[in-house]
């Protein structure tokens, strides 16, 4: 019997997918049809499926400053999801995040523990920033990464490649989109 397995998408918000947001990179839609494709199976398969989105609240201080401009406020139009990954049902939930991993200070892996998941399809951007730290908190939660290459990407891709190899190495596996699909079937 496979793994109960769940689907954590990684910032698909309009920052990063929409033209003259301030993440915006001209690659990144170009995963869009493969994130839908997850999007999809795990929908109709009933599986978990997590929408980690960064959110940073209006008018505080943030550590990320230090690193980055300002961005992803709460209700802020470069937060908002993307056009047809809104959250259906009982079995999706909105997990804000203010770090880069969807683990880090929020209830994800009690989330997953307590729904019984051995398993997760992490997909979204960035590969070699919240995908990536995503994938190693996971492994360290005790959670078995799945990584479809087709359905991460970053504007710099060889920070991306590095990124894969390393979580196909050291974190989980990185495995074509029609294998990723089939674990959430």
């Amino acid at each position: 019997m496979p793994d109960p397995t769940a689907l954590l998408l990684i910032d698909v918000i309009d920052s990063f997918f929409r033209e003259g947001m301030p993440n915006y990179y001209p690659d990144a839609p170009l995963v869009l049809p493969a994130l839908r494709r997850l999007l999809e199976a795990a929908r109709a398969s009933g599986a978990l499926i997590v929408h980690g989105a960064e959110r940073h609240r209006p008018g505080l201080n943030d550590h990320e400053w230090q690193k980055l401009p300002l961005h992803h406020f709460e209700g802020a139009e470069d937060a908002a999801v993307v056009p047809g990954f809104e959250m259906r049902g009982e079995r999706e939930i909105l997990l804000p995040k203010r770090r880069y991993s969807a683990f880090f200070a929020t209830d994800l892996a009690l989330l997953l523990h307590e729904q019984g998941i051995r398993r997760v399809v992490v997909a979204g951007v960035k590969t070699n920033v919240c995908v990536r730290a995503t994938v190693q908190d996971a492994f360290a939660h005790g959670f078995a990464p799945i990584v479809p290459r087709e359905a991460t990407n970053s504007n710099r891709p060889h920070l991306a490649a590095a990124s894969l190899e390393d979580i196909d190495r050291y974190f989980g596996r990185v495995v074509p989109l029609d294998d990723a699909v089939a674990a959430l079937a």
